[in-house]
């Protein structure tokens, strides 16, 4: 099964709302990274937050395995800048019950510092994820411990943003929405998608958590995607609202939609 390689691709493959999964499909080799990644811009992703780059001791031989892995010189640094997907690094080590994160070169990172996230377990870093504890961390915890070398899995997933950066440093939902209107949704609202895979390196045992970002505004994407955005604003207001801010938006969102479903019925 393919995710695609872009917002309108995934949208059908992401989670809507509701009680969080992990939503995971099984790719074949030539669906894992993107085929034609813009290394310029990477480069200036990379040049422009250099501190998108972390790694601790204990990430440099699987650095150096993925490199090695991608055909690329160098390690875990170099095998990002010449994909279009930031990679993270976990490990696990003996006496450990969760892996941690011990590598990450992140260019466009999605609302997070890989500085504040180095040397952590699974579960505090999905701390901010509202329910992560409580419907999900059990299932990630059980799918990495079985994880083997070969398979290649991902999933999708989607925020809505007011800008179409790849870089996302959200501000508070009431500023970064405040111009945001239901005649002009459909060119201030951005849909950003992460197409996330797994797969685990056979000579270290790490696991590699590779994220590609899609941007794309809302005013650009199939009809049946608005009309699935917008079936999905409620969810996202009873039970994740807070933290995606969605009461800033889901109001002029939804009002876009309707307004895109009668024209489109005329």
């Amino acid at each position: 099964m393919s995710l695609g390689f872009s917002v309108d691709e995934l949208l059908p493959r992401a989670r809507g709302g509701g009680q969080l999964k992990m939503g995971l499909v099984k790719l074949g080799g030539s669906e894992w990274l993107q085929p034609d990644p813009d290394l310029a811009a990477r480069a200036k992703g990379f040049a422009d937050h250099p501190e998108g780059i972390q790694l601790t001791r204990e990430g440099e031989a699987a650095g150096r395995e993925l490199a090695t892995g991608l055909g690329v010189s160098g390690g875990l640094a170099e095998a990002a800048h010449a994909h279009h997907e930031d990679m993270c690094l976990l490990t696990r080590a003996e006496g450990e019950e969760q892996y941690r994160l011990v590598g990450a070169a992140v260019a466009w990172p999605s609302d997070w510092t890989p500085a504040d996230k180095m040397g952590l377990p699974l579960r505090a870093l999905h701390a901010p994820i509202h329910g992560y504890e409580e419907q999900l961390a059990s299932s990630v915890d059980r799918f990495m411990e079985k994880l083997k070398p070969g398979p290649i899995y991902g999933r999708a997933n989607w925020f809505i943003a007011a800008t179409p950066d790849m870089r996302w440093d959200a501000q508070p939902p009431r500023l970064a929405f405040a111009h945001v209107t239901p005649q002009n949704a459909g060119e201030t609202l951005f849909v950003r998608s992460e197409r996330q895979t797994l797969r685990r390196l056979p000579r270290t045992g790490a696991i590699l958590f590779a994220i590609g970002i899609y941007v794309a505004p809302l005013a650009g994407l199939s009809h049946g995607n608005v009309l699935r955005l917008a079936d999905a604003m409620q969810s996202l207001l009873d039970g994740e609202g807070e933290r995606r801010g969605a009461g800033a938006f889901a109001p002029a969102l939804i009002s876009y939609a309707r307004a895109r479903q009668q024209e489109a019925g005329r």
